[in-house]
């Protein structure tokens, strides 16, 4: 579905068949009648989500109702492809502020994946492929595409990373629900003395959940989700990050290098894919978005080969996989992937 209005969850690349029933069940069963108990310190425990497909998901076409979300290996057809992206009104963020909090490891990470991801982060502010991102802005022409004078941009600083938080002190349920990745989130933000709607304006806290334990539905329906959660301490825009090395080749691996190289693929395509679409559409689906209601990675999401492939990126601190993200501007103003 494209964007749930009674139930304020958006899902994409579900298969056609009973979308609804097993998108809202793949993250604790939410919906407009029986929401959850709000999370500590939360407002409101429904928030709008949007997800990163499987690989096999993404290759599943969808209708005129249906997110866009690309074929793996080619970079046309699909609704909504070659449409710009468009501006609903909603908020981006100007200074990305990525907070890492890692619940529950206990110091298990067989697969490296903090280091890798943290690395990742510190270098990606202000590099090439974020800096696609920096032509959506606040504030447009009526059509929704200009921005307008004065509009403030989405920012590509360096440094984007503020901190990591290791939580081993509240229990990780086994696979926990998107009302749970919420309280975490306010956890966090308190951890990291972002208590004001002010300072989390432009903050993305990342829950990292750690090996075995994850939401419903990762890694047959989804690899990661962002959303927004009303708080005490103002929107939080928060993203459920499992393990994804769990997921193997479902969710990235060696999607773009072989062998031991390319075991951390996915944590850098999956987690650069939430980061861009977090500066784009904080509170989605009212930021940046095209016609069928897809995000600037969903896209670009799983190209193999051809135009917008994923491919490698070399930062500062490290060469990442990362996937293309869609730029208006690419090609001319006609549009298309873009990685720098």
């Amino acid at each position: 579905m494209r964007d749930a209005d009674r139930s304020k969850v958006r899902r994409l690349a579900m298969p056609a068949a009973g979308v609804a029933t097993v998108a809202v069940a793949a993250l604790g069963g939410m919906n407009a009648a029986a929401a959850p108990a709000p999370a500590a310190g939360a407002r409101n425990a429904l928030p709008r989500i949007h997800a990163m497909p499987t690989i096999a998901d993404a290759r599943v076409p969808l209708g005129a109702n249906g997110d866009c979300v690309l074929p793996v290996v080619i970079s046309v057809t699909c609704v909504g492809v070659g449409t710009p992206m468009t501006y609903g009104g909603g908020a981006v963020e100007s200074s990305p502020a990525v907070y890492i909090v890692y619940w529950g490891w206990n110091g298990k990470d067989p697969s490296g994946q903090a280091a890798y991801q943290q690395k990742f982060f510190q270098g990606v502010g202000g590099s090439a492929w974020n800096g696609t991102q920096s032509q959506y802005c606040n504030a447009t022409d009526a059509t929704g595409l200009t921005c307008a004078g004065g509009a403030t941009h989405v920012g590509n600083p360096s440094g984007v990373l503020k901190g990591t938080w290791t939580d081993n002190t509240n229990a990780v349920p086994a696979n926990p629900a998107d009302a749970d990745i919420q309280a975490e989130a306010v956890r966090a933000a308190a951890n990291f003395g972002n208590t004001t709607a002010a300072s989390n304006a432009n903050t993305q806290y990342i829950i990292d959940t750690p090996q075995g334990n994850s939401t419903t539905g990762f890694g047959t329906q989804w690899c990661s989700y962002h959303g927004s959660a009303a708080s005490s301490y103002g929107a939080l825009a928060y993203t459920d990050f499992p393990y994804i090395t769990d997921a193997g080749s479902t969710c990235g691996e060696n999607f773009v290098n072989a062998g031991s190289a390319g075991l951390l693929d996915g944590v850098s395509i999956v987690g650069g894919h939430e980061f861009a679409e977090t500066e784009t559409d904080t509170n989605p689906p009212s930021g940046w978005t095209d016609t069928a209601g897809a995000e600037t990675g969903d896209k670009c999401a799983w190209i193999s080969l051809g135009p917008g492939a994923s491919t490698d990126i070399t930062l500062s601190t490290g060469t990442f996989a990362v996937q293309s993200l869609w730029s208006n501007a690419a090609n001319s103003g006609l549009g298309g992937c873009a990685t720098g």
